[in-house]
C-alpha cells in the first residue's frame, strides 16, 4: 500500500513511513529495528531512501541514537494517527505483549536521571519493573537472572556480565549556608576560600557529618582522594537514601559529600554553599550492566537504548 508525499513526486511506500515512525518513537536506529522485526541495515536502508523521497534529512545521527530534526516531528505528528487507525482497520495485531523490563540500580539515580526519562517509552506501551538496592546484591540477583539491566556503581567482576561505561559522577563536600557561616566563623580563623592544609578536615571532624551509612562509604573515600588522610568522624545522622542525606543538610543538620547532580539546583540557588573546590574531585562511574547476548523481549533493546540516549542528553 503506498501514500502520496507532500511534494507532488508520487507515491510513497507505507513500509518507509512506518519505519519512520518506529525510529521517531523509539529514538534509536536499533531499538525500532527490534521493534520492526527488521535489521539495523534495513532500517537505515529505508530512512535513508524516505530522506532521498522527501529531499531533506529527518533525523541528527549521534553517537547514541538519533535525535529527530524540527521537520521530522512535524511529519510524525502528521502520520501516527492515520498510520496507527490504519494498522485496526487493517486487521493488524500487535505481537505478544512482552514482559516487564526488569531495570535496578540505586535509588537516587534512578529516580532522578532515568525514570522521568523512559516516561514515553512506557506511554507506548513497554511495561516496566523499577528495583532499588546495592550494586553487589543486584549484580548477583542480574546473573540469576532476576533483572534485565543494572545500573551499577562499579565494573562487575569477570565476563559473566557485559558492563559499558554509563556516567561520571563527581563529589562534592557541601553544607547549608548558615552551616558553613559557622564553620567559617568559629572552627576555623579564615575563610573557607583561604583554607589551606588539614585546618577544614580537622574542623569538619568536630561538627555534625550526615552520612549513608555507619561505615561513611561516600565521605571516607573524599577524604582520602582529597585530603590523603583518615577519616576521625562518626555520623551525627545516617539515611541510606541520599535524596534524604540532601534534606538533611538543607535543613541545617550538618555537612556531608554528594553527587554533584543531585544537588547542582540548590548549588546554583545557593541553597547549598560548596565547602571545598579540590583541584581533583573524586569521580565514580556508573555502568550498565547486562547479560551476553541479545534478550528475546524486544523491551530491553529500547530501554538500554533509551537510557544512554538520557545519560547522554543529561
Amino acid at each position: 500500500m503506498d501514500a502520496h508525499d507532500g511534494h507532488g513526486s508520487g507515491l510513497l511506500d507505507l513500509n518507509l513511513l512506518r519505519t519512520f515512525l518506529a525510529v521517531h518513537r523509539c529514538g534509536s536506529l536499533t531499538a525500532a529495528a527490534h521493534q520492526l522485526g527488521l535489521s539495523q541495515s534495513t532500517v537505515t536502508t529505508q530512512l535513508r531512501a524516505l530522506e532521498r523521497r522527501l529531499g531533506r534529512e529527518l533525523f541528527a545521527r549521534r553517537a547514541r541514537g538519533v535525535t529527530p530534526l524540527p521537520y521530522a516531528d512535524e511529519f510524525a505528528a502528521q502520520l501516527s494517527a492515520p498510520l496507527d487507525q490504519l494498522a485496526v482497520f487493517t486487521g493488524e495485531r500487535p505481537g505478544p505483549v512482552a514482559a516487564p523490563v526488569q531495570l535496578a540500580g540505586p535509588a537516587e539515580f534512578l529516580s532522578t536521571v532515568l525514570v522521568g526519562a523512559l516516561a514515553p517509552l512506557v506511554a507506548d506501551g513497554v511495561r516496566l519493573r523499577v528495583s532499588t538496592g546495592l550494586t553487589d546484591p543486584l549484580l548477583e540477583e542480574l546473573r540469576a537472572g532476576q533483572h534485565d539491566l543494572v545500573i551499577a556503581t562499579q565494573r562487575p567482576r569477570g565476563r559473566v556480565l557485559h558492563a559499558e561505561p554509563l556516567a561520571d559522577e563527581e563529589f562534592v563536600l557541601v553544607a547549608a549556608p548558615l552551616f558553613a557561616e559557622r564553620l567559617a566563623g568559629r572552627e576555623l580563623p579564615q575563610a573557607l576560600e583561604q583554607v589551606a592544609g588539614r585546618e577544614l578536615p580537622q574542623a569538619l571532624e568536630r561538627l555534625p557529618l550526615v552520612s549513608y551509612a555507619e561505615d561513611l562509604p561516600i565521605v571516607r573515600r573524599y577524604w582520602r582522594h582529597v585530603f590523603g588522610v583518615r577519616l576521625q568522624a562518626r555520623p551525627a545522622l545516617t539515611v541510606p537514601d541520599l535524596r534524604g542525606i540532601l534534606a538533611a543538610v538543607l535543613a541545617g543538620a550538618g555537612w556531608t559529600v554528594l553527587p554533584s547532580y543531585l544537588c547542582r539546583a540548590e548549588l546554583a540557588s545557593g541553597a547549598l554553599r560548596l565547602l571545598h573546590q579540590p583541584d581533583d574531585p573524586p569521580i565514580n562511574t556508573a555502568f550498565l550492566v547486562t547479560r551476553p547476548g541479545q534478550s528475546a523481549n524486544p523491551h530491553v533493546a529500547l530501554v538500554h537504548d533509551r537510557i544512554l540516549a538520557a545519560v547522554e542528553d543529561w
